[in-house]
Formats: C-alpha cells, sequence, structure tokens
C-alpha cells in the first residue's frame, strides 16, 4: 500500500480486450504540474494468448463456480508471471498494479459483473500493490461499470472532441456541455475475428477480405436496425448481448460467402460509429486508437461517413492506450481521487473504483 501522495507515480497497466488477442502490459509515469496528470510510456508488450488459454477464457462463462474460482486463480498467476518478465530489466520498480482483468460476465441490469484475474494472487506472486475488479462499486451504485476509460480521455488527451477504440467493441467518450459521456457504440473485432476463424485466421488482415466482398443488403439494414442503437446512452455492450441479438442475424446469411458477411458487417460498424459521432460530436478531431483501426478498409468506410477529422496516432499509443489508462485509473484510486463518472455510467454518484490488494 503506498503511505502517502506523490508527484510522481511509476506503474503497470494491464488490459485484456474480448478480442482475445492477448494481454497489453504498459510500463508508465505519471506525472502531476499544476494539478494536471502527464504521461511518459517507458515500456509496452503485448503478450499472444496460446491456445490453451485462449480456449479457457473463451469457455469461462460456461464454468462451473469451483472451476471459475480456480481460472480466476490460476489466470492471476499468470499474469504475475507475465508482469515479472515484463519488468525484469526495468530501471524503476513499479508503485503498483492496475489490473483491468478479462470480462466473463458483464450484466449491469442484472447487477452482475466478473472480471477474471485475483488481483489478490497477482500482488502475492509479484509483492507489487496490486489494483483490479475496477467496475464492481459502479455496478453497485446501479451503474453500467463502463465504459471506464472516459476519465482518461478527459484527463489525458482533452484536445480532442471525441476518442474512439475500435477492440473487441467500439466505444467513444466526449464532452457534452460539461459533462463527460461515453458508450459502447457497437461490435467490432469480436465479430470480425469470429468469423474468419471459419478459415483459420486469427484477423482480417487490412479489411482484405471484406473489402472484395458485397453488401447484403437485407442483412445490413437488420443489423442497423437493432434496438441497442437506439437507446441514449449510458449503455455497454457485451458477449451476451451478441450472443443474443447480433450472432443470431449472422448465422442466418452463412450461405452468403464470408467475404459478403464482413463486407456487410464492417459497412454496418463504419455507419454506426459515423451516425453517434456526427451526432453528439459533429465536425469535430476524433482520435482514433485499438486494433481495429489497422483494418484500413473500415476506417476508409469511416472517414467517408463521418463530417470531422479522423486523427490515428503513433501506434504505442494505438495499442496501449487502454492500458495507459488502466494505469491512471490505478493511481486514482490510491490517490483517492474519482475514477468513474456517473454522467458516463448512469451510477448514482461518482467513485472512486478497484479493489486495493497488497
Amino acid at each position: 500500500m503506498i503511505k502517502q501522495i506523490k508527484n510522481s507515480y511509476c506503474c503497470v497497466g494491464l488490459m485484456s480486450g474480448t478480442s482475445l488477442d492477448g494481454l497489453d502490459l504498459v510500463l508508465c509515469e505519471f506525472k502531476r504540474q499544476s494539478k494536471k496528470w502527464s504521461h511518459q510510456i517507458l515500456k509496452y508488450a503485448t503478450v499472444a494468448y496460446l491456445p490453451e488459454w485462449k480456449k479457457r477464457l473463451q469457455q469461462a462463462p460456461d464454468a462451473s463456480g469451483r472451476e471459475l474460482m480456480q481460472l480466476h486463480r490460476d489466470y492471476g498467476r499468470w499474469v504475475a508471471k507475465e508482469v515479472k518478465f515484463f519488468i525484469k530489466d526495468a530501471h524503476s520498480q513499479p508503485d503498483f498494479l492496475a489490473s483491468h482483468g478479462h470480462t466473463v460476465f458483464h450484466e449491469p441490469a442484472s447487477g452482475m459483473n466478473f472480471q477474471l484475474g485475483d488481483g489478490h494472487m497477482i500482488a502475492a506472486e509479484t509483492g507489487i500493490t496490486t489494483i483490479s475488479d475496477f467496475r464492481s462499486l459502479d455496478v453497485c451504485l446501479n451503474g453500467q461499470g463502463a465504459p471506464l476509460v472516459p476519465i482518461g480521455d478527459e484527463l489525458l488527451f482533452s484536445e480532442y472532441q471525441a476518442c474512439v477504440n475500435i477492440g473487441g467493441f467500439v466505444n467513444v467518450s466526449c464532452n457534452k456541455g460539461s459533462k463527460r459521456i461515453a458508450w459502447d457504440i457497437c461490435p467490432a473485432n469480436f465479430i470480425a475475428n469470429r468469423l474468419v476463424e471459419q478459415k483459420n485466421l486469427l484477423m482480417d488482415e487490412d479489411g482484405a477480405i471484406g473489402a472484395v466482398g458485397q453488401v447484403i443488403v437485407e442483412l445490413l439494414d437488420k443489423l442497423n436496425d437493432l434496438p441497442y442503437y437506439k437507446q441514449a446512452a449510458p449503455k455497454s455492450l457485451a458477449q451476451e448481448w451478441v450472443e443474443r441479438f447480433m450472432w443470431p442475424l449472422l448465422n442466418k446469411y452463412q450461405h452468403y460467402s464470408l467475404s459478403d458477411r464482413l463486407r456487410t458487417f464492417y459497412e454496418h460498424m463504419a455507419t454506426i460509429i459515423a451516425n453517434d459521432l456526427n451526432k453528439q460530436a459533429p465536425a469535430g478531431t476524433y482520435l482514433f486508437t485499438g486494433g481495429g483501426v489497422y483494418n484500413s478498409f473500415l476506417m476508409i468506410l469511416i472517414r467517408e461517413k463521418v463530417y470531422g477529422n479522423v486523427v490515428i496516432p503513433a501506434n504505442v499509443l494505438v495499442e496501449y492506450k487502454e492500458a495507459l489508462i488502466f494505469a491512471l485509473l490505478g493511481l486514482l484510486r490510491l490517490t483517492g481521487e474519482t475514477n468513474c463518472l456517473k454522467s458516463v455510467t448512469g451510477a448514482s454518484s461518482n467513485c472512486s473504483s478497484g479493489s486495493i490488494c497488497g
């Protein structure tokens, strides 16, 4: 436990997304000057999930209670091992670790969420104070427990009218009046990667498979008409929603080629993203990050439809912005500052969320 508040911290942020690409690790330094935090990324890496781990994480929602708790500890131990390897040559010992964990359940309407990766195990194995389980307090305050990144967008990237991340899902945050608002826009790599699995591929590199396909107009209309897109923020998406509402639609069109289904899904994504940005942050400058920005065909579609200016930063920020911001969330938790905004999640109050272990 950190004994006193300082103006400079060295820390590690850890992020595992629903697209199951791997564990992102960022070693970074935060400095406070004139009541404002600045950041510097010192080191970064992604540890790809081996097939065994990918399978265990995919099957976690169907595990028994005993199996899930064992996996919670096992995954925490694995994360700790990777952290120790990651920092072994670092010049500075981290003050703390901040772990997003891997989402297994996200059903805020039922008051239920679970992030895999026991923070106590990570702290025990590394000997470093660990902050984890960032969503639970907000859910208990009747919030969505997501998105959590917007506080980081506001504190670190305020020069942009909106910050968009394309990962397993697409999420966005922007200022509306004096409030920060945010929401999950639509599924992204979580669907695209799953579609190309039938060709034993991990991803549709550059969107090349979808680029040669034709839009299935009937499917596109049904996707665009899903009720979620008509809901007002705050709102969030998860695997459960995909399995109930989107995947059955895509399955009905299996007789079409993979290229056609991907092309249709990309058109859907670009349309929904542009609709939200053009409505909530018209003609602004938008920071786009996340692995989805490497899908050059998708980004062409998005640029065609938005009224504003799309900015894609250096690769390190594209790939590690979320891990960086979870490090900031951990810092704000340790200093007792708000790291979860009710204007974003719909909770009854702002909070400083996260379990401090060690």
